[in-house]
């Protein structure tokens, strides 16, 4: 699939490419995105390298992971934030923002906009966020984003050769007033009436 572009009221979402390998090895110094996120730590220019020219462009061309860099109209990075391929119609969500661009509701509305997306271009039906139990900034912005909490699940992440537990969310096309590709039948809730 060739790479495509998302505009917002503030944001523009577009592949990252080796020009901008400086800008993402920059970012990604902070060491709270370090922490909380499963990229190498330390963090090497070889590492941005590797993913502004291969891993980005690869999943685009086989259809894995859908990367977009997140950037005001200035173009300056805000931060990042792909869609992984996790089974047929599930995508998982991951993002990080820059240090100073925290807070501005800059990535909520860059998750609203490419799930929106994924949802009408790649026909997804679920999209996932998953984060380490603790990172409440990213649980913030997935919450900010209309994810609805679903749990716990131990030992689901691992972080750096550390298994650990993880928060699981999900949004679906209907939470954006969109139609499913394949029909859904949620469980009833206590109290709706069930079938014997």
């Amino acid at each position: 699939m060739d790479p495509v572009t998302l505009t917002t009221d503030r944001l523009l979402l577009r592949t990252v490419g080796p020009h901008d390998t400086d800008a993402v090895y920059d970012a990604v110094q902070d060491p709270d995105i370090q922490r909380w996120t499963t990229i190498p730590s330390p963090y090497l220019r070889e590492h941005a390298e590797g993913f502004t020219d291969q891993m980005v462009p690869d999943g685009w061309a086989d259809g894995s992971m859908f990367t977009f860099g997140v950037f005001l109209p200035s173009a300056e990075l805000v931060g990042m934030l792909a869609i992984t391929m996790r089974s047929l119609g599930v995508g998982e969500i991951g993002f990080w923002a820059k240090k100073e661009h925290r807070g501005n509701g800059y990535i909520t509305e860059a998750a609203l906009a490419a799930s929106r997306w994924a949802f009408t271009d790649i026909s997804l039906d679920r999209v996932e966020w998953r984060a380490q139990v603790g990172n409440t900034a990213s649980r913030a912005v997935a919450e900010h984003a209309g994810f609805t909490l679903e749990g716990t699940l131990r030992s689901a992440i691992n972080n750096k050769g550390v298994r650990r537990d993880c928060w699981v969310a999900s949004l679906l096309p209907s939470d954006l007033g969109l139609p499913s590709t394949a029909p859904y039948l949620p469980t009833p809730t206590p109290s709706s009436p069930s079938g014997v």
